[in-house]
């Protein structure tokens, strides 16, 4: 009698970069889970043997992600560009074209939206700004032919506001945000969102995953719930101080990844919530964060 098993050596190797466990707790939680990838994170962390994720994705790739901003500062782009290897990366060639594409999503006024799976994006058969008769996606294969690596536009943003948008993007290309904020468009305005870009590229303490706590995915509070409230049992305390602990934990848990509650990068004796607010007294408006893209190089 054969048996087979439900992940492979590949699902192992991918467990353990996300959670940072050793092969063989993988192994374990990939058989108690089935071999159900988001299972047996929970799995591991549940048992104390890993801490929050990694944000790691299943297929990090090399490329580029570049931003572009209007200059009266209401309009922002990002945009990521993959190759299969560094090198290619840092051709000027590969840079020209990662700039023009963004140049072409800035013209298209009917993208305000995060587009995460840039190849069913109807970009890619609009006709290329720089004229020749070519769709976008084909100047994207032709730059592949030329390359001889398989280049992939995978994603990219556009945002719109009648306030002020702001990007970053970190020196080596691989991190980048953008960001908008609502209340007023002027220097202050415009120099917040870009401070904010910043913090938010950082990922520090953690990236955030939503403005305001309203704003978190009920979903994530609750997976997290469920580990606190097993790692809390495992200390023997009684129901009443297990409460209490959950409940610290999960308070906690929203400061981490709520944008407004976190410290700020530069000054973590403030919050990114009183540093609108600073600024909005500059501005002479009440500014608010409406919202904001983080793009990580191979990132799911």
């Amino acid at each position: 009698m054969t048996t087979t098993t439900a992940f492979t050596a590949k699902d192992v190797s991918e467990l353990r970069a996300r959670t940072g466990a050793g092969m063989m707790d993988c192994k374990k939680a990939l058989e108690e889970t089935k071999g159900n990838l988001d299972q047996a994170v929970e799995f591991l962390r549940k048992k104390g043997i890993a801490k929050a994720e990694k944000r790691v994705g299943r297929a990090a790739s090399e490329g580029r992600i570049v931003s572009l901003t209007s200059p009266d500062g209401r309009h922002g782009v990002l945009l990521e560009l993959n190759s299969e290897t560094d090198f290619v990366a840092r051709n000027a060639a590969f840079v020209q074209l990662s700039e023009n594409l963004a140049e072409q999503v800035m013209r298209d006024s009917a993208i305000n939206a995060v587009v995460h799976n840039a190849h069913e994006a109807p970009l890619l058969g609009q006709q290329w700004h720089a004229g020749g008769g070519a769709t976008v996606g084909e100047v994207v294969k032709e730059a592949s032919g030329r390359t001889g690596e398989n280049l992939v536009l995978r994603r990219f943003a556009r945002f719109t506001s009648d306030g002020a948008v702001g990007t970053y993007v970190h020196h080596n290309g691989k991190f980048a945000a953008l960001v908008e904020v609502g209340g007023a468009n002027n220097d202050v305005a415009r120099q917040l969102a870009r401070t904010i870009a910043e913090h938010v590229t950082a990922g520090v303490p953690s990236v955030p995953v939503a403005v305001s706590r309203e704003q978190v995915p009920q979903e994530l509070v609750d997976k997290e719930r469920r580990i606190f409230v097993e790692q809390a049992k495992a200390s023997g305390k009684p129901d009443n101080i297990i409460e209490k602990m959950v409940t610290g934990r999960v308070d906690k848990y929203y400061k981490e990844v709520t944008l407004l509650e976190q410290p700020w990068i530069r000054d973590d004796s403030k919050t990114i919530r009183d540093l609108v607010k600073e600024a909005g007294k500059q501005a002479g408006a009440e500014l608010s964060v409406r919202r904001f893209a983080r793009f990580q190089m191979g990132e799911e």
